[in-house]
């Protein structure tokens, strides 16, 4: 497959309109049959390919930022008689193994962000199921935080994967049935087991939807259930800033956009992430920020370490090892943080939360994290979190000593920031992680906000794993990325999952761990992807040929 690009925009969107009514968007998925992200299949029926959900993505984060009058979203199928077919089945059936996982894993990032959206950001998400809701398509809905379906004999909710293709739900519907719209265990059962799924009063008494009208009267209803969510909202009756797309530059051994720049290093699988602080004057008021808009660096910057991310994942994925580096001036980068602790406000709330999203994605992705803190490093407020998130971290003691004129000594600087404003998928803070089950450690590690660390302070709070003199440095980090090629990425990843989300357990982590791993396995079975497996035979008339040993 050629280069995964997430650059997107209103102008650009094949697959979805959007309709602005005072504080009511109504988006509409009118996925574009002939363009999917490859030629080898249609995207018939409104079923969707990764290219239908970037534009998703972008369309959630758009409305979020560019519209602050939105206080209630209704997302429907603009096709007669048809809401969502869920992902297209040809795509599955022909897309390499790791693209279908990485598929799965932005998809459920993004319908993460809309239930985001609904519960921190004051723009409740309404589905309004006017026609056959399947599989992936009603997951849609079920990220919405109500679920309306038309009442007409014939539209149906399903999620068909078992019976028909022999893998699972790929984004969270078996738990987001049981966990979130709290279906009774045999019902659910039944339910992910019956191609036809539940229609009408079947779909409501079982939990399925939160209420059923007749075709006559549905748009009354939506229109109703939509406006009551808007008057909850503390959303402002108006505001908002454009988001213009990001740049991201890529040539043979660079993918850079703005603040983030990723260096490959292909002969040891890995990549330097570096992002730079500002270097001009920032926002210090929220205002001030909305009059900057996306030039802002506390905007700019995360948007630009996002897209990094994405495309290292979707593109690159033999570079398993991921340098996670920062440049400039700590004192500049602390007081563009400081903004996001000021009173509440819904732009300063948003940013908050893009952080969130992104530090989250950077936690779920399947790479080994390194932070190296170095002088001339500004890893204080947000980007304190990105030695908090890292596998391991190295900060060398003290500065270079062989320069002519050596800079400062490297230096973290946690602040409020590390303290839960951007809580992890399980809900806890990255200290609290790092500390888990020892509240002495949590608290000496708490203690440590606001300060400047050298590397010795920083090695014993517990903040750093390893505090290396200019003498050691280059050959332990070597050292470290080339012992780290050497282990086989599947070991990994899975070390690196159970080691990263200890403590409480949430749906989110239900979803991206308890899911994707299964699925990850199911994609590789026989079962489903063989040649005469479900996927393979989907369509053709020909049953899928099971080996039915359990394992």
């Amino acid at each position: 497959m050629s280069v995964v690009d997430f650059a997107t925009g209103p102008d650009r969107y094949r697959h979805w309109r959007i309709e602005i009514d005072g504080p009511l968007a109504t988006v509409a998925m009118v996925v574009s049959p002939g363009h999917g992200l490859r030629d080898d299949y249609e995207l018939k029926l409104n079923s969707y390919d990764l290219g239908v959900d970037i534009e998703l993505a972008d369309l959630v984060d758009r409305l979020r930022f560019e519209h602050a009058g939105v206080k209630a979203v209704v997302l429907t199928g603009g096709l007669d008689g048809v809401f969502c077919a869920g992902a297209n089945i040809q795509m599955l059936a022909g897309a390499s193994h790791d693209h279908k996982v990485n598929f799965c894993k932005f998809t459920n990032e993004t319908r993460g962000a809309i239930e985001e959206a609904t519960a921190e950001s004051g723009q409740a998400w309404l589905a309004a199921v006017n026609g056959t809701a399947a599989g992936g398509g009603y997951e849609l809905a079920l990220a919405c935080d109500e679920i309306l379906l038309v009442d007409d004999r014939s539209s149906a909710v399903s999620l068909p994967e078992i019976p028909l293709l022999a893998v699972l739900p790929g984004t969270g519907g078996l738990t987001r049935v049981v966990d979130k719209r709290h279906v009774r265990r045999d019902l659910a059962d039944v339910f992910a087991t019956r191609t036809e799924g539940s229609k009408g009063r079947q779909a409501l008494d079982w939990g399925l939807v939160d209420a059923i009208a007749p075709r006559s009267g549905f748009d009354e209803l939506v229109r109703e259930r939509a406006l009551a969510r808007a008057a909850a909202s503390d959303r402002p009756d108006g505001g908002g800033f454009p988001l213009s797309e990001v740049a991201l530059t890529v040539d043979a051994d660079t993918v850079g956009c703005g603040s983030a720049v990723a260096t490959l290093d292909r002969e040891r699988g890995a990549a330097t992430i570096t992002v730079h602080g500002p270097t001009e004057p920032q926002p210090t008021t929220s205002a001030e920020l909305a009059a900057a808009g996306d030039r802002a660096w506390i905007v700019a910057a995360a948007r630009d370490l996002d897209r990094v991310i994405l495309h290292l994942r979707l593109n690159e994925t033999e570079i398993g090892t991921w340098l996670l580096r920062t440049e400039g001036d700590l004192g500049a980068v602390l007081a563009a943080d400081a903004l996001l602790d000021g009173d509440e406000d819904w732009l300063l709330r948003e940013v908050r939360l893009l952080w969130t999203r992104v530090l989250r994605r950077l936690d779920l992705s399947a790479r080994s994290l390194f932070a190296l803190v170095e002088p001339g490093s500004c890893f204080g407020g947000v980007l304190a979190e990105l030695v908090l998130a890292a596998d391991r971290s190295y900060m060398l003691d003290g500065t270079w000593e062989d320069d002519d004129d050596p800079p400062p000594p490297a230096v973290l600087h946690p602040t409020r920031a590390s303290l839960g404003r951007h809580p992890m998928t399980n809900g806890i803070s990255r200290l609290e992680a790092r500390a888990w089950g020892r509240p002495e450690a949590l608290t000496v590690a708490e203690a440590t906000v606001g300060r400047e660390l050298l590397a010795a302070e920083a090695a014993e709070a517990g903040l750093v794993t390893f505090s290396l003199d200019d003498l050691d440095w280059e050959d332990e980090v070597r050292l470290a990325v080339e012992e780290r090629a050497s282990f086989s990425p599947d070991a990994l990843t899975g070390m690196e999952a159970n080691h990263r989300f200890v403590g409480p357990e949430t749906m989110e982590t239900k979803i991206f761990a308890r899911l994707t791993a299964w699925q990850n396995w199911i994609f590789q079975r026989p079962n489903a992807v063989g040649p005469e497996g479900a996927l393979r035979r989907f369509g053709s008339g020909s049953r899928p040929d099971y080996d039915r040993t359990r394992v």
